[in-house]
């Protein structure tokens, strides 16, 4: 890997850099890299061209401030590590967003990061941290066991990418005395984009699709732990927005209402058709009571898997409300036939 330029490692802290030297920047330059004042001024005028910074007052004596560009970045050890102090020391006075955006920002960097520590079981964690004119970014990525397989292995799970179908339905973690289990599902909804890679796997959730979506990336998540969010500084999604959608908010704020994208639930080109398949799905359902089935995505179905996920399943669980969305006419057809009474 290529050694960074000094104009590559000036962007990387040039966020901090400047909140913490917004009178003698030059001088901090020029002591930094052992250049001549000249030279740091050179950079300094680039990096005001480019946006990461802005000047104010006398041309003689000027202030520095951030640009409309920004970015911060620290490689934290996960022992002692308490994610709502590095929120709030290291990350959140160096970035100019509005209410609602920060507090998702927020939302999101304390329960990743809690995760990190929580559930990693790894030694590190980087988190990256971008601003630009249109969007905010947040990466968190530990060199933990990753995700997918931990959760595979708590729940005893046969493949890793059933994982990636629990952890869509919301509700789910391997440590219920510490977590609920909700924090990422929640957070992966109040993003507009929100990515996890780990275990050769990548999960994607994004506001302007339907459907979430998983592939194969052997290789490049094979260790840890990443995710990546990212928003428009424009948006006016609110947390409680977000809440609202899976809640009966305002009578019960209770966590009672999920999406299931049928569309995960099969790997490859298999198709949905067996009872065992449709036992595999089912899993959890109970601790909701709105269950909303996405078959986006989904153009058949069998009898067997549709019997014993909305006959079957639906008589003996009269307290959770199975609602099919996005049907094709065929399983639509099969819908019908489970649920219609028999003579």
């Amino acid at each position: 890997m290529a050694k960074p330029s000094k104009f590559e490692e000036l962007i990387r802290t040039v966020t901090q850099d400047v909140v913490e030297h917004p009178r003698d920047l030059t001088r901090h330059y020029s002591d930094r890299f052992a250049i001549s004042r000249v030279a740091a001024n050179r950079y300094i005028q680039k990096l005001e061209t480019e946006g990461w910074i802005a000047r104010s007052g006398p041309s003689t004596h000027p202030v520095f401030s951030p640009g409309f560009k920004r970015r911060v970045s620290r490689l934290y050890s996960l022992q002692g590590l308490e994610e709502h102090v590095a929120w709030e020391k290291d990350f959140k006075p160096f970035f100019a967003l509005s209410p609602n955006v920060q507090n998702i920002a927020s939302h999101g960097f304390t329960e990743i990061l809690n995760n990190a520590i929580d559930h990693s079981a790894g030694n590190s964690v980087f988190v990256w941290a971008n601003q630009d004119e249109e969007n905010f970014v947040l990466i968190v990525s530990d060199d933990g066991i990753g995700i997918f397989a931990k959760i595979a292995a708590a729940f005893q799970l046969p493949d890793m990418r059933l994982a990636l179908f629990e952890l869509s339905k919301g509700k789910l973690t391997t440590d219920p005395s510490k977590h609920t289990g909700e924090g990422v599902f929640f957070t992966s909804r109040m993003f507009d984009s929100f990515e996890i890679g780990a275990n050769g796997l990548q999960y994607n959730h994004r506001d302007d699709s339907p459907v979430d979506w998983i592939q194969e990336a052997r290789g490049v998540f094979a260790e840890g732990t990443a995710v990546f969010m990212r928003m428009s500084l424009k948006c006016e999604r609110t947390t409680s927005d977000v809440y609202q959608q899976f809640t009966n908010a305002p009578e019960d704020f209770d966590f009672s209402r999920t999406v299931v994208p049928m569309k995960l639930a099969k790997f490859g080109d298999e198709q949905l058709i067996s009872r065992s398949q449709a036992k595999r799905l089912i899993a959890r359902f109970d601790r909701f009571r709105t269950v909303i089935l996405d078959f986006d995505g989904v153009q058949e179905i069998g009898q067997a898997f549709a019997d014993e996920l909305f006959r079957v399943y639906g008589r003996s669980h009269p307290g959770v409300e199975l609602l099919p969305s996005n049907m094709t006419p065929q399983v639509e057809r099969m819908w019908l036939r489970a649920i219609s009474p028999t003579v």
